[in-house]
């Protein structure tokens, strides 16, 4: 079996990886249009189920991605200037371009054809394959090229934001709001290696526009951004990657399939950085899709047993990463709380977590809840 992947994403090169590994013998080709050091972002989050899953598919990875965690346990949520720490959740952080450049050494182990700064972008590029993998990101020319037969939506939500890195260290993955005469700022932020942290600033678009961001350049913004969150930052930069305000895209797709054709990771889906889980999706597709491949005597059969599988389970977690991010983006309301109801909000906000499971994580940070609900807490 030929098979092609386009993109050369953490969705394209796992799949790519897992059937090489398999099949020896079966030419897997992806292509690539960045460098095979371009990345955007800086660091990606991943969750002890999403681990245990590629332990379980690919144990040589796994161990040199693993090898380059950062890992904690802490929610971290800063309000009115108060932290307050949540344990019990496990979390791994990883730079994006790391985790990219293990996949790629891996893929080229096994003997997977790479081609970087190359776009595919007409049929006859893929004529041939018995396989063809979109795995071409949230912006996806494969998507749109073929929008007739996905049928795919995309939501593009009110809030900006904004990626940065920053040498401060987070060790946790923290929430910061803080507001001035502008308006509220949010930042994400955790470690992904031991000097650098992932920093997302959000706002709502009231505020954007209050600041005067389409107005300020590049060194500007950080500028700004820096001198709002000055005590976070420890005085620290943020560090820019081609950084730009973005709005989210929430991306959907009716019909996941076009004849050999298949869509996956972000070509696919998104789900807000807010629940971190963009990159777990996109490695779990490819374990999917390579699974429904090896299950199934035949392409079309495959691919309708992973849309089969995988749309539940996609939709269930962009359900719950909706909630998140409608969340922040009418967080103003909730600056009023103080800052544990604010935390407590916060952790249940999505409905994957309540008061129980909240307990069983964290018994200190559910008694001291209690205490201030009833008034004797701070």
């Amino acid at each position: 079996m030929r098979i092609l992947s386009i993109g050369g994403g953490p969705a394209g090169l796992y799949f790519s990886l897992l059937v090489k590994r398999k099949h020896s013998d079966w030419p897997v080709r992806v292509v690539e249009r960045n460098a095979p050091d371009a990345t955007f972002g800086w660091g990606v989050v991943f969750n002890d189920k999403t681990q245990n899953y590629l332990r379980d598919q690919d144990e040589p990875s796994w161990r040199d991605i693993t090898k380059a965690f950062e890992t904690w346990d802490n929610v971290d949520v800063v309000h009115r200037g108060r932290k307050i720490s949540i344990h019990g959740n496990r979390f791994s952080g990883i730079q994006r371009l790391a985790m990219l450049q293990i996949l790629q050494k891996h893929c080229r182990e096994a003997g997977v054809e790479l081609e970087f700064g190359k776009e595919l972008a007409k049929p006859a590029d893929w004529e041939g394959y018995d396989l063809v993998v979109a795995a071409d990101g949230v912006n996806s020319a494969i998507r749109r090229m073929y929008a007739a037969d996905f049928a795919p939506s995309v939501d593009v939500r009110p809030n900006r934001y904004v990626w940065y890195g920053t040498p401060t260290l987070f060790h946790g993955l923290t929430l910061t709001f803080r507001e001035n005469p502008d308006g509220l700022w949010i930042a994400h932020s955790y470690k992904f290696n031991r000097t650098t942290s992932t920093f997302i600033v959000e706002c709502d678009p009231e505020t954007w526009r209050t600041a005067g961001m389409a107005g300020r350049d590049e060194a500007a913004t950080r500028e700004y951004l820096q001198e709002v969150f000055r005590e976070d930052l420890q005085g620290r930069p943020l560090l820019s990657n081609k950084s730009a305000w973005l709005n989210f895209n929430l991306v959907r797709n009716a019909h996941w399939t076009r004849g050999n054709m298949v869509l996956i990771g972000d070509a696919l889906h998104t789900a807000h950085f807010s629940i971190g889980s963009g990159t777990r999706l996109a490695l779990e597709d490819s374990i999917a899709l390579f699974r429904a491949l090896e299950e199934k005597d035949s392409v079309s059969s495959a691919l309708a047993a992973f849309e089969l599988a995988r749309r539940p389970k996609v939709e269930d977690l962009q359900a719950a990463a909706q909630e998140s991010m409608e969340w922040f983006e009418t967080a103003k309301k909730f600056m009023r709380m103080a800052p544990v109801e604010l935390a407590y909000v916060l952790m249940t906000r999505s409905g994957k977590i309540d008061h129980e499971n909240l307990r069983r994580r964290d018994p200190a940070f559910a008694t001291a809840y209690e205490e201030w609900k009833e008034g004797i807490g701070p």
